[in-house]
């Protein structure tokens, strides 16, 4: 069943074998291309079918497991019918996941099957370092291959400088300059989609992701926004979830901006994300250093060396407070154990003080 115009969107052997149980059941394979609130445009070996989720996936899916763009699925034709029926998710390659805005703030997946992430974000006013990091961070645990992109650097006077700034947090993901404007960095961009490869643009509103689609398409594919003058942001132009197939046989998945971006269940993103804090901590003398004030800390020494900057210290707490506290929220022994943990964190500050102080304890 690897037809071409399957394996033109990235279906491959392995997809097969997960899809074998269903072709017993008259089911056929398609992937996402389009989604939207309503349902789903699928592209099929036998063309595009539009389609939703059947009630009992609805029902019985959670939030994470539920249809996605990017998804491969097995779907019900229905020949006659207005709408196919997506009955199942084939197991996903790679799924870039986030809390959800709102009170239910459960986990969703933005992107699903995607081998590179860009991550994109402006040179101008509203670059900011601290949402880098959440990306990357979200990225590595994707298991997709991060790679920033600054666009935009047309407007700056000194690309470069800009570029070794976000390099200083990027460890090792590359880190193009692009101006869709002038075709500066586009090159690099395509070369990361070859046939068959999908992509997915991330980034906040007005970071330029529909522009640099257009740019690398060589056509218009998406609509495109104007900046705003006094805080240099954008305004949602996407307002869906598109795979866009490229002249060249690569797919780049376009998504709406996001204006926050929550953690789920990102441990090992994160520590990917702060490779430089992680190995310092692993360095101090106390395997429960709070890098705060205990003797023998590598951070500390590290920040005070000039090594490592105080606020990429703070961002990293930041995300490992916002992990455990959603691992408290699910598991009361998580909290217990958080308790456990700062309680020996205090009694340890208490004894170190004691020590400088060579008198009894504050």
């Amino acid at each position: 069943m690897l037809t071409t115009a399957l394996t033109d969107y990235g279906w491959n052997d392995r997809f097969q074998a997960d899809f074998e149980p269903f072709t017993a059941q008259g089911l056929i394979p398609g992937r996402i291309v389009v989604q939207q609130r309503g349902g789903y445009r699928l592209l099929t070996q036998d063309g595009e079918i539009d389609a939703r989720a059947s009630g009992v996936l609805l029902k019985t899916a959670a939030d994470e497991d539920r249809p996605t763009a990017g998804d491969w699925v097995a779907v019900e034709a229905r020949p006659g019918e207005t709408w196919a029926l997506v009955h199942h998710v084939l197991p996903r390659k790679t799924a870039f996941i986030r809390k959800a805005s709102g009170p239910r703030g459960g986990a969703q997946v933005v992107a699903a099957n995607v081998d590179v992430a860009f991550l994109v974000a402006s040179m101008n006013a509203d670059l900011n370092l601290r949402r880098l990091e959440r990306y990357l961070a979200t990225a590595y645990e994707s298991g997709a291959e991060p790679v920033v992109v600054l666009t935009k650097a047309d407007l700056t006077g000194d690309p470069a400088a800009v570029v070794a700034e976000v390099e200083a947090i990027a460890f090792g993901a590359p880190v193009l300059a692009v101006s869709s404007k002038t075709g500066l960095g586009l090159d690099a961009v395509a070369q990361r989609l070859p046939p068959g490869k999908t992509a997915v643009l991330l980034g906040s509103s007005g970071a330029g992701k529909s522009t640099l689609l257009n740019a690398v398409a060589g056509e218009e594919k998406m609509a495109t926004g104007e900046i705003r003058e006094d805080d240099a942001r954008g305004r949602h132009t996407t307002t869906h979830r598109e795979l866009v197939r490229l002249p060249s046989g690569g797919l780049i998945l376009d998504t709406p901006g996001m204006r926050e971006l929550g953690l789920w269940d990102a441990d090992a993103g994160v520590a990917a994300a702060f490779e430089d804090v992680e190995a310092l901590a692993a360095a101090c003398r106390f395997s429960d250093c709070s890098h705060a004030r205990e003797p023998g800390c590598a951070v500390r020494a590290a920040i005070q060396a000039g090594e490592l900057p105080e606020e990429r210290l703070r961002a990293y707490e930041k995300l490992q407070a916002e992990l455990a506290f959603e691992r408290r929220k699910e598991d009361p022994r998580a909290a217990q154990e958080n308790r456990k943990l700062w309680a020996s964190r205090h009694k340890a500050a208490r004894a170190w003080i004691k020590q400088k102080r060579g008198g009894p304890e504050a």
